[in-house]
């Protein structure tokens, strides 16, 4: 019963990101602004620190923005009236996401400012050297794609369970994609594919998405994947 119970509360916490998505414009415009700012830290060459700093600050105001979401609903719950108490929590609760963003837009500032005033032909040729960071990139945006198409569409399920587009397609073609990209070998990049298809054929199997839903998601994966590497090439 353990692993169900796991699974389960996955499912449960990917439900609300999905709510969150489709009924709050801010939580929207956040993963927009991750989106943005991730493919812009792939422009100018991040290096490993501040791109954990980069990934640190956008969960930081995506957290903030579930927290306030949550505490929203509950006192939505506990009480309709115009109660003064109530109203305290909610502005403290958009306080947070406030000061999370501030912080974010001040210290991405800093991390961004000086390369994007430099931005030049040597600065893509130096994230053509990290092409780890390329990969992790696109993944990440194939990931947040995804969600915000689930969203945008009115599923109100797992992200990861049902769907379009298949999240667990999306990122196995674009992994297949990226090491295609990184090897250069035929061989690899074939093996890569069939994982790939089998991931697919197992979700389609296991009555978990139809065949549209698969497809849209590998070539979802497969795109953005392509896009990403092709921009440095």
């Amino acid at each position: 019963m353990r692993p169900r119970t796991l699974t389960r509360s996955f499912n449960y916490a990917f439900e609300g990101i999905i709510h969150v998505l489709r009924t709050q414009r801010n939580m929207r415009l956040h993963f927009l602004a991750a989106m943005v700012v991730l493919a812009l830290s792939l422009l100018i060459g991040l290096n490993r620190i501040e791109l954990i700093i980069v990934l640190l600050l956008i969960s930081m105001v995506i957290v903030a923005e579930l927290l306030n979401s949550a505490i929203e609903a509950t006192i939505d719950v506990v009480t309709t009236e115009l109660d003064p108490a109530a109203k305290i929590a909610k502005d403290v609760a958009a306080a947070a996401v406030l000061l999370a963003t501030a912080a974010a837009l001040i210290i991405g500032y800093l991390l961004f400012f000086d390369r994007l005033n430099g931005l030049s032909p040597l600065v893509l040729a130096t994230v053509q050297k990290t092409p780890l960071h390329v990969t992790a990139i696109a993944l990440i945006l194939v990931f947040l794609a995804s969600v915000g198409i689930k969203a945008w569409s009115g599923y109100a399920g797992s992200v990861v369970k049902g769907g379009l587009p298949s999240v667990h397609a999306g990122l196995s073609f674009a992994g297949a994609a990226a090491i295609f990209f990184l090897t250069h070998n035929a061989v690899a990049a074939t093996v890569a594919l069939l994982m790939a298809l089998l991931v697919s054929q197992s979700r389609v199997q296991a009555g978990i998405h139809s065949l549209v839903e698969v497809v849209a998601g590998a070539l979802l994966g497969l795109l953005v994947t392509i896009l990403v590497f092709q921009i440095l090439g």
